[in-house]
């Protein structure tokens, strides 16, 4: 049954992602309607429980802001786009040299790597630690998120560049104020299907950090 479960919730975020990638799909959601929200935070609650996510510790907690220990991700991407997440989706569909199906897992990751941004997904730790089927699609490249200390800000909307601005200027903001250092560009995480209402999504932005630890 858990299988069955399973299999239907990822029938239906994937039609979801497919309709529209990361597009929002609240509109006009009332927010007063306690019915509806109490259904949709069920389902979301599903999601989580169904989504494998990355193991990390939080060394520093101050509301929205985390520092969190990860360790090494190793991550299918490809470049941003059209067809962007279906290229993905291919891959662990089956569409690769093992002919192997792969659990989808959270969060899709994006990020700008000079100046070509890009969309990865996190391999699940059990396959991660055997060999991983290589991509039969070239635009579906292999990577790595090496291990390391991340600065974190959690927050909700839908996927687009004004959010995307205000949480990173939020948390270089946080980081400044910590007196931590950041190397490298931000990492944006979204864990949430588009018929996920936009005030209930979890969005993360992350940029990895050095220097004194509070």
């Amino acid at each position: 049954m858990k299988s069955l479960l399973t299999l239907a919730f990822m029938v239906v975020a994937m039609a979801a992602f497919a309709t529209s990638t990361f597009a929002s799909s609240c509109g006009g959601c009332p927010h007063g309607e306690e019915k509806d929200a109490a259904k949709t935070e069920e389902l979301r609650s599903f999601h989580v429980v169904a989504t494998e996510v990355p193991d990390y510790q939080v060394l520093v907690a101050d509301g929205k802001f985390e520092v969190r220990e990860y360790p090494a991700l190793t991550l299918v991407r490809t470049a941003a786009g059209k067809g962007d997440f279906m290229r993905l989706f291919g891959y662990i569909s089956g569409w690769n040299e093992a002919d192997e199906k792969i659990a989808m897992t959270a969060p899709v990751l994006m990020k700008d790597e000079g100046g070509q941004s890009g969309m990865s997904f996190i391999v699940p730790r059990d396959v991660a630690a055997r060999k991983v089927p290589a991509p039969k699609d070239a635009a579906v490249t292999m990577d790595e998120l090496p291990a390391g200390h991340f600065a974190v800000y959690q927050y909700s909307g839908g996927r687009n560049q004004a959010n995307e601005q205000e949480a990173l200027g939020q948390l270089r903001a946080w980081v400044e104020g910590r007196q931590l250092e950041v190397e490298g560009e931000p990492l944006f995480g979204y864990y949430d299907p588009p018929w996920i209402p936009t005030f209930l999504r979890r969005n993360e932005v992350m940029l990895r950090v050095t220097g004194t630890q509070p």
